[in-house]
């Protein structure tokens, strides 16, 4: 019943935020949009709803640069100061309302990861596709990128199990609180969160 009433919800949500953070999103937009060369966006496919895919959006915060070689210099080399501000800001998600109005993603649920990780996950891990993926979630609010990929995917399945509307509301609670403290972040060039391989 309530995943019914929370896609509704969702929706509303999404299209609130989108009216009353414009000035933000559309300043960062510009801003993004100079600095990279008329591409303010980063979009990549990942895994939603029963592994469906769809295209995320988030803004852009680093650049397309290459060595001699083709290939792209090392995230550290190509993240920006606003690219870095934004995502220690979190700002670099508010693009993601976008898929919340499109049915794509909710506002809280499991965060959407990468298709290649799919066959890595146990049968348990795999059930966090069992519902939406969220801009913000359980394990995004008990660690984020301090705790392990096993502990985010035990979180994750926490959610799918218990999900409710007082939960939900925890956890937007949680993470207004963690923004602005900036808790668990730990994305920067020092300290890396590693690429899931199946056993960390």
């Amino acid at each position: 019943m309530y995943t019914q009433i929370k896609s509704i919800l969702d929706i509303l949500a999404a299209a609130v935020l989108l009216i009353v953070l414009a000035p933000i999103t559309l300043g960062l937009m510009l801003i993004l949009y100079i600095q990279n060369n008329g591409q303010p966006f980063f979009r990549q496919q990942r895994p939603g709803y029963q592994e469906r895919p769809f295209y995320l959006m988030k803004f852009k915060s680093m650049t397309d640069e290459r060595d001699t070689n083709g290939q792209l210099l090392p995230d550290n080399e190509r993240l920006t100061p606003v690219g870095a501000f934004v995502r220690k800001s979190s700002l670099d998600e508010l693009p993601q309302l976008f898929n919340v109005l499109k049915g794509e993603m909710s506002i809280v649920g499991p965060r959407p990861l990468l298709f290649k990780y799919i066959p890595l996950y146990s049968p348990d891990q795999r059930r966090r596709h069992n519902v939406k993926p969220g801009i913000t979630g359980w394990a995004q609010v008990n660690g984020r990128n301090s705790i392990s990929w096993k502990r985010k995917f035990e979180l994750d399945v926490y959610y799918v199990d218990h999900q409710s509307f007082w939960l939900d509301i925890k956890i937007l609670w949680l993470t207004v609180q963690k923004v602005i403290q900036r808790e668990g972040v730990n994305q920067s060039t020092e300290r890396p969160m590693q690429p899931f391989n199946g056993d960390n």
